[in-house]
């Protein structure tokens, strides 16, 4: 009995150097993928930090509300993720034929989806020329001059696709942005 024991002593030490000598060629295969992953997480979180504090800062000097400087920020914050996200790729080594073959696939259903929605692009482009061009904020009483259903409502948010509004007995109304640049809009005082 104790001649077995020493056996599967033997045996369990000879795994145990095995799986160490394992894990030690697959670390010093892999050491530069993990520093270099380690540098791109340290670098996209300083240059979140570094362009929030930017915009910040310039959002202290202009007239921007603060539901515009978050949505900036968020905007700025995907393509510095999708940037690291594409450097990480690179940093592993995926073959840039399939990262391609992804990328199209993606880019054809978004077109597909676009072409069965084409509101969607409509909504969003006017999303964006809302934005930009002030014509009413959050805030503000508007009028939507529309001869089926005219509207007055204080503006709640401005989103991407939807204008939030609500009238004076409470009822949130979500117009899409592509509406509000169709009809026109009168700006109301003092309600």
């Amino acid at each position: 009995m104790p001649c077995f024991r020493g056996v599967l002593r033997i045996n369990r030490i000879q795994k145990n150097k095995k799986n160490v000598t394992l894990q030690k060629k697959i670390m010093e295969q892999f050491i530069p993928q993990l520093i270099g992953t380690g540098i791109t997480l340290l670098v996209i979180f300083i240059l979140r930090e570094l362009l929030k504090r930017m915009i910040l800062k310039y959002a202290g000097k202009s007239a921007r509300s603060e539901h515009k400087i978050n949505h900036i920020i968020r905007v700025c914050m995907i393509f510095i993720n999708t940037v690291g996200a594409v450097t990480l790729i690179a940093i592993w080594g995926v073959h840039p034929r399939n990262i391609l073959i992804a990328i199209s696939s993606v880019f054809a259903m978004v077109g597909i989806a676009f072409f069965a929605q084409w509101s969607i692009l409509s909504n969003v482009t006017a999303g964006i020329i809302l934005y930009f061009t002030n014509p009413f904020r959050v805030g503000d009483y508007i009028r939507i001059m529309d001869k089926e259903i005219p509207l007055d409502a204080q503006v709640e948010e401005i989103y991407t696709f939807y204008t939030h509004l609500r009238t004076k007995d409470g009822t949130l109304h979500l117009i899409p942005n592509a509406l509000l640049l169709q009809k026109g809009i009168s700006i109301l005082e003092g309600l």
